[in-house]
């Protein structure tokens, strides 16, 4: 736990957001998965406050300020999500900043698939159905991250994150899907050379952030 924000934390509180009892939330919607493997499916997404991975082209900013999301309790957000879809994507900020655990057993108790959007940065907890691994230059992932990413989705911002990109591919597992996303400011200048890349090195993928031009969350 960030330690500003346990600071201003009641012990009480603390203890429950140390034991997952508690997140700090920042929103929730029901909206289509616009970006990588899952895109154009239904998924309830929890965005959890919190994140110092501290990428400068990040568009959810006001997410890495955890003091700005209060804890709530994981019972309620369970709740929200098991009224709308069958998936639940939990992002950030960068949600294993937190222990996962018991977030995933309950949403999986309600007989839900359960996804994470991550930059593996921290130590994986709770049980994930998929696990979308975006490594960010800053801070890398952890070698389990790797070890169990469904997909690998990489943000290309300029030329040679083309390079990392190849780079955080020979770390994954031979099974991972490997995504390349044109940060969304540079959509323009990256977009073709992606799709050039991608035709040169078919074992990548395009990704495009389609919630952006559907205008949905």
């Amino acid at each position: 736990m960030p330690t500003i924000f346990k600071k201003m934390l009641s012990k009480e509180t603390q203890s429950s957001v140390e034991k997952g009892e508690m997140l700090p939330l920042m929103e929730e919607f029901y909206t289509i998965q616009g970006e990588g493997f899952h895109t154009g499916t239904a998924a309830y997404f929890i965005r959890i406050g919190g994140c110092d991975v501290g990428c400068h082209w990040c568009d959810v900013k006001e997410s890495w300020n955890a003091e700005l999301h209060p804890p709530t309790a994981t019972d309620l957000i369970v709740a929200n999500a098991a009224n709308y879809a069958d998936t639940v994507v939990v992002t950030g900020g960068e949600p294993l900043t937190w222990d996962m655990t018991l977030l995933t057993r309950k949403l999986k108790d309600k007989n839900l698939k359960v996804h994470i959007e991550t930059s593996g940065a921290y130590p994986v907890t709770g049980t994930w159905d998929w696990f979308c691994l975006s490594p960010k230059k800053n801070k890398l992932p952890v070698a389990e991250a790797y070890a169990i990413a469904n997909e690998l989705k990489v943000i290309v911002y300029n030329k040679h994150d083309f390079i990392f990109a190849e780079e955080q591919a020979a770390k994954v597992n031979n099974n991972a899907i490997l995504f390349l996303q044109p940060e969304w400011s540079k959509k323009e200048e990256m977009t073709p050379l992606i799709v050039d890349y991608v035709m040169n090195n078919p074992k990548w993928r395009v990704s495009l952030q389609t919630h952006k031009y559907l205008n949905i969350p």
